[in-house]
């Protein structure tokens, strides 16, 4: 089964399926080999990691596009893709669409904001009317050259115009073809559990750590009914958390041992990144 349609039935499922993101090849290949089903190439975690700096409308297309080339040659999972707002109008949504379809995506997320755009957790969010938003979804959907390419459509008008107007929102990006919809930053529990019972699309609900959503088991949220549970960034922070404890050690203490608990071990390091595979082919060849 093709990748794309791996996702489609994982979504259809509705059991709560737990994406991780990812922001770069080897995040994604701990992702795999960890054996979730799934993962998100993650804007901010591009942003983050790759710039230094925060989640606000920085990253372009190109770089998206190289990130998920990148981690499609590295692992074999289905991968959603954060495309932002499309990087325009409804023009260069379809350049978005084909860009990252050909780059290997699996299913792209777009979203209502005003550009340039910000985390979905920040203050002082902007959306744009919601006919421009709509037309940007239909025009993702007609530029798919696969049908089993995934359109996912997230609102952010929550934040700024109140929960029933994302919802209709919402409605409107499902009415306009989109596969999968995605209602960012609702703040209160009510709210997470009305969405599955208010739209028929399946849904993924995003799981922050540190955001504005209460925070849900897996478990519950799919027997609420969602699709796809997103810990877009629990990698990143995790690896955050993990080179400031190895290298504060390593400030006071002036060495790490693999034994420390701090790092990786080195074997782990190049399992990992595939060296007896390659080593393997490097005698092949040689």
């Amino acid at each position: 089964m093709s990748t794309r349609k791996q996702l489609k039935a994982l979504v259809e499922a509705r059991r709560g399926v737990i994406v991780p993101g990812a922001f770069n090849a080897l995040s994604a290949k701990v992702i795999e080999d960890l054996g979730y089903e799934a993962l998100y190439v993650t804007g901010a975690g591009v942003t983050n990691m790759w710039f230094g700096m925060p989640d606000q409308g920085f990253m372009g297309l190109a770089e998206i596009a190289d990130h998920t080339a990148r981690i499609r040659d590295a692992v074999n999972l289905p991968l959603i893709v954060d495309a932002d707002t499309g990087f325009g109008n409804a023009l260069n949504v379809i350049h978005t669409v084909r860009t990252l379809e050909r780059a290997g995506a699996d299913c792209i997320q777009l979203e209502d904001q005003v550009a340039p755009k910000r985390c979905g957790h920040f203050s002082g969010k902007e959306v744009i009317s919601a006919e421009e938003a709509t037309a940007k979804i239909k025009a993702a959907v007609d530029a798919r050259r696969d049908p089993d390419f995934m359109i996912m459509a997230r609102t952010d008008a929550a934040a700024t115009l109140g929960f029933e107007a994302a919802i209709e929102r919402a409605q409107m990006f499902a009415e306009a073809g989109a596969d999968i919809l995605f209602v960012e930053a609702v703040t209160k529990e009510d709210e997470v559990r009305a969405l599955p019972k208010r739209l028929g699309k399946p849904q993924l609900m995003n799981m922050v750590i540190g955001g504005k959503t209460p925070i849900f088991g897996a478990e519950e949220l799919g027997q609420l009914g969602y699709g796809i549970v997103l810990y877009a960034n629990a990698a990143l922070q995790g690896a955050v958390m993990g080179m400031q404890k190895a290298l504060t050690a390593l400030r006071d203490d002036k060495q790490v041992l693999e034994s420390s608990g701090l790092v990786a071990p080195f074997a782990e390091r190049q399992r990992l990144v595939g060296k007896p595979g390659w080593d393997a082919l490097e005698k092949k060849y040689t």
